[in-house]
C-alpha cells in the first residue's frame, strides 16, 4: 500500500509525462509536414518548366509597288533550273512524239546533256573538190602539164618524149619587154632538187628567204640584173607551175595562187605564205620524181 503523501507526488509524475507525450506529438506530425513540402516543392520544380522565352519576330518592312516593268520582268523570269541529282527535282513529262521525232530529240538530248548546246558549224576541209560546175581535169595548157590542175608530169615520162627543156614567158621589170627564155629540164631540177635535200632538215616546214625573194634572170635586152620576172597568166589552171620551179620563181606567185596550187594537189593551205611556198616546191618535185626525198 503506497503512502498518502506518496499519492501525489504519482499525480504529478503522471502529469509531466502525459504532457511530455502531447508535446512530442506535434512535433512529430511537424516534422512530417515539413518533408512533405520539401518533396511537394521539388516535384513541382521538375512538372512546371520555365516557360521559353518569345523572340520578337523581326518586323517586316511593307511591300513597295511593282512599276509595270517589274511586274513585266518578274513575269519573263525563267524558272529555277534544279540538276537531276537534287531532292527537290521532278522530271518533266515529256511529251508524245511520233518514232522519228522521238529519236531526233534523244539526239540532241544526249548533246545537250555532255555541255551547253552550241550551232553546228561545217568543218573547213583544206582538201576539198572543186566547186560544183568546176572539173578536176582541164585540158592540158602545156606539154609537160597533165589534163589534171596544178599537175606535171614526172620527169621519167618528159625524158621518154623527148622534152628536155621548159620554155615560158617573162618581162623586164625595167625595159618592159616581153620575151620567152628556157631552161634544161634535167640541169634545172637537179639544182632545184639538190638544194632541198641538202637545206630539208633546217627548214623547219618553210621556205627560206632565197624562194621567198628570188634571184630573178638577167633582161637580154637591157641587160639589167634581177629585173625578169616571169609571166603568170590570170586563169590559175594556166599557170606554168614547172616553168616556175626549174627557174625557182614560185615565190613571185600570189599566196592565193599558192593555195589554189595546195588545194588541187591535197596539201595542207592554211597559214603564212612561207609554208605554202615550201609545200608548192616539194610538191611539184613530189610530182617529177615520186621516189626522190621530197616528203614532209
Amino acid at each position: 500500500m503506497k503512502n498518502e503523501e506518496d499519492i501525489p507526488n504519482d499525480r504529478e509524475i503522471n502529469r509531466k509525462r502525459k504532457n511530455s507525450q502531447d508535446f512530442q506529438i506535434p512535433r512529430r506530425f511537424s516534422g512530417r509536414e515539413e518533408e512533405d513540402n520539401d518533396i511537394l516543392t521539388l516535384s513541382l520544380s521538375f512538372c512546371n518548366p520555365t516557360p521559353p522565352i518569345r523572340r520578337s519576330s523581326p518586323v517586316q518592312p511593307p511591300p513597295q509597288p511593282q512599276l509595270p516593268s517589274q511586274v513585266l520582268l518578274s513575269q519573263l523570269q525563267p524558272p529555277l533550273q534544279l540538276s537531276p541529282s537534287h531532292p527537290l527535282y521532278v522530271p518533266t513529262l515529256a511529251p508524245l512524239l511520233p518514232p522519228a521525232c522521238t529519236a531526233a530529240a534523244a539526239g540532241v538530248g544526249d548533246r545537250a546533256g555532255a555541255g551547253p548546246s552550241r550551232p553546228l558549224r561545217v568543218r573547213r576541209n583544206p582538201t576539198q573538190a572543186p566547186r560544183e560546175g568546176k572539173s578536176d581535169t582541164v585540158p592540158a595548157p602545156f606539154p609537160w602539164a597533165t589534163t589534171h590542175r596544178a599537175t606535171v608530169h614526172s620527169l621519167t615520162y618528159l625524158l621518154s618524149k623527148q622534152i628536155f627543156a621548159v620554155s615560158g614567158e617573162v618581162q623586164c621589170k625595167r625595159c618592159e619587154r616581153q620575151y620567152e627564155i628556157q631552161f634544161d629540164l634535167r640541169q634545172k631540177f637537179a639544182e632545184v632538187g639538190s638544194f632541198i635535200a641538202k637545206n630539208k632538215g633546217t627548214m623547219h616546214d618553210r621556205a627560206p628567204s632565197v624562194w621567198m625573194t628570188p634571184v630573178l634572170p638577167t633582161c637580154k635586152f637591157c641587160e639589167q640584173e634581177n629585173s625578169v620576172k616571169a609571166i603568170l597568166s590570170e586563169k590559175k589552171k594556166a599557170i606554168n607551175w614547172l616553168f616556175l620551179l626549174l627557174g625557182q620563181m614560185l615565190g613571185c606567185c600570189t599566196l592565193e595562187q599558192l593555195k589554189y596550187f595546195c588545194k588541187h594537189t591535197k596539201n595542207h593551205r592554211t597559214g603564212a605564205k612561207d609554208r605554202v611556198l615550201y609545200l608548192t616546191y616539194l610538191g611539184l618535185c613530189k610530182q617529177l620524181d615520186p621516189s626522190g626525198p621530197f616528203d614532209r
